[in-house]
């Protein structure tokens, strides 16, 4: 059971705010959701009600939609929905779950759960969806479906708490007159509104019975099969309120057959990680106490890591495309380079992001980002760059190149590493398709890609044949960079040292990483086979699109 109490909106209870939705002057909306995280999604969506499915509560719990699943169940469900949202819930109440009496029992659990309301259908108990066999399905006396909304009326200790009646006449095929009589005699028991049924793929019995109907109160419609009628037509009947459904269990079934496909295919979940929403999302949804016990336990300290990108050049041989930007400014899939670099610090918490600009710094708008500025970019390197973000080289924290795409995991764990240093080195040696000068690794083991890796250091970065007295080398330095604790403390003081050189000025990011390893420093090796890739040329940019869209 949910144990936060249900959050009440500072415009009055969820009772009151369901009333005003279906006596609002103009058309409302409200979506389907089946548990608490789908619930809170549809109110950061911005919809003012949510509609409990009976379809999508009973899927989601994988039954059929005939009363298998409890109302005890659903109450339970229907509590974390509350507990969880600031908006009112209408629930589809079914036929009510048996008799006036379960009626009444119903309708007390429900406002103990904050719940707003709760919409009955005249059929006979269990139930049978709508749309399976619906003209079979005999439909409730009058008269008794009469004495089910006094009941619950007589229940409720909100004044406001709804009650909405569902005319099955027309799904039954009993036709017009038949809805009419029935909806008439609902709300002379008490029904605060009418929700009118079909299973046209055209609004006509809607629209026929909403003109006969007049107003006399409240009409809630639910257009799942007649779904393609714009809305303006049902705001010239007079429909107070449209409920999509199913929506968000379709949405949800469609997902999670596509992903599951892919990851037996693949044998792998590297290649969907970046297509579906981050760990650090779902802690959010579960609401903000858990989600920093979560960090605590399963981040450590990323919370507090910020990183600091390089992207200070044009990059010259992209020619005319940064003509008027900086390549991080450059759109892959859609979104600047660096959008996209911001977006995976953010999923792997990592709040502060400094980016060193020069070529064209004023192009560079990524929200959210601190800006350093190299004003003498054109004639100088990386690590004069480094030098423009000193006043950041503290704590825990990422150097990388602006310029480079990665899988989400690439990232994630090398914020997992507890070494001072630690660089990302590509093992896949053979058909790399990486441009630019690499900058290849040597280290003291090659990647033995086993469950169960032993400690692995770097000896050297350099292009290849720069060093004929290493062996060949174990992989790319991929221009990923992490240092934590004293880690931090070594760049700052190996800057120092490097400033006082004569050719600072052409200095790079692994002439700083080779003075450490010289200066008896250990830098741990991190390593990873592939999914990654920098954009140094054009045909860098149709790689990246591929790589974008999970090629």
């Amino acid at each position: 059971m949910a144990t936060q109490p249900s959050r009440v909106h500072q415009d009055g209870s969820k009772c009151r705010r369901l009333r005003a939705l279906l006596a609002s002057p103009r058309l409302e909306f409200i979506l389907e959701a089946h548990n608490g995280i789908s619930a809170r999604i549809v109110e950061e969506a911005g919809f003012r009600g949510i509609w409990a499915s009976g379809l999508a509560l009973s899927a989601q719990f994988g039954v059929r939609d005939n009363n298998e699943a409890s109302w005890t169940q659903l109450v339970d469900m229907l509590e974390f929905m509350s507990d969880v949202t600031t908006i009112p819930i209408l629930l589809d109440g079914d036929t009510g779950y048996g008799n006036f009496n379960n009626m009444r029992r119903l309708v007390r659990k429900l406002e103990q759960r904050h719940i707003a309301g709760v919409c009955i259908e005249d059929k006979q108990f269990p139930k049978t969806n709508s749309f399976i066999d619906g003209e079979r399905q005999p439909l409730a006396d009058i008269d008794e479906f009469c004495g089910k909304i006094k009941a619950g009326k007589d229940s409720q200790q909100d004044d406001d708490f709804c009650i909405i009646a569902r005319v099955e006449a027309l799904i039954a095929g009993w036709g017009l007159t038949e809805a009419l009589r029935r909806a008439e005699a609902y709300r002379l028991a008490g029904a605060d509104g009418i929700l009118i049924h079909s299973k046209l793929s055209r609004p006509d019995e809607i629209l026929e019975f909403a003109e006969e109907w007049a107003g006399r109160a409240p009409v809630v419609i639910v257009p799942t099969k007649y779904y393609s009628t714009p809305v303006d037509v049902f705001r010239k009947a007079g429909i107070s309120m449209v409920i999509w459904a199913n929506h968000m269990i379709r949405a949800s079934i469609a997902a999670f057959e596509r992903v599951s496909r892919r990851i037996l295919e693949d044998q792998s979940v590297s290649g969907i990680e970046d297509q579906i929403a981050p760990i650090e999302r779902v802690f959010t949804l579960q609401g903000a106490d858990e989600l920093s016990r979560a960090q605590a336990r399963y981040l450590g300290n990323h919370g507090k890591t910020h990183a600091i990108v390089l992207a200070a050049s044009r990059g010259n041989a992209l020619h005319e495309l940064t003509e008027t930007r900086p390549k991080v400014m450059l759109k892959i899939g859609g979104r600047p380079l660096l959008d996209r670099l911001a977006e995976e610090f953010r999923r792997q918490s990592v709040g502060r992001i400094i980016v060193v600009v020069g070529y064209r710094a004023e192009a560079i708008n990524t929200s959210g980002i601190e800006k350093r500025v190299n004003e003498s970019f054109a004639t100088t390197g990386e690590l004069a760059s480094l030098a423009c973000a000193e006043d950041a080289l503290d704590g825990d924290m990422v150097i990388l190149y602006g310029d480079l795409l990665f899988r989400g995991y690439i990232l994630r764990d090398l914020l997992d590493s507890e070494a001072e240093l630690t660089v990302t080195v590509d093992s896949a040696l053979q058909g790399s398709r990486k441009s630019g000068a690499p900058d290849f690794a040597y280290c003291t083991r090659p990647d033995e890609r086993s469950l169960f890796r032993e400690t692995v250091r770097l000896l050297h970065i350099a292009e290849l044949g720069a060093t004929p007295k290493l062996q060949s080398p174990s992989g790319r330095w991929i221009g990923m960079l992490r240092a934590r604790g004293e880690g931090a403390r070594w760049i700052r003081d190996a800057l120092a040292a490097l400033r006082q050189r004569n050719d600072f000025a052409r200095l790079t990011i692994p002439d700083l990483i080779n003075f450490l390893v010289d200066s008896g420093k250990p830098v741990q090796v991190h390593y990873i086979h592939g999914h990654w890739l920098d954009v140094n040329s054009l045909d860098d940019i149709d790689r990246a699109g591929d790589f974008t869209h999970g090629q």
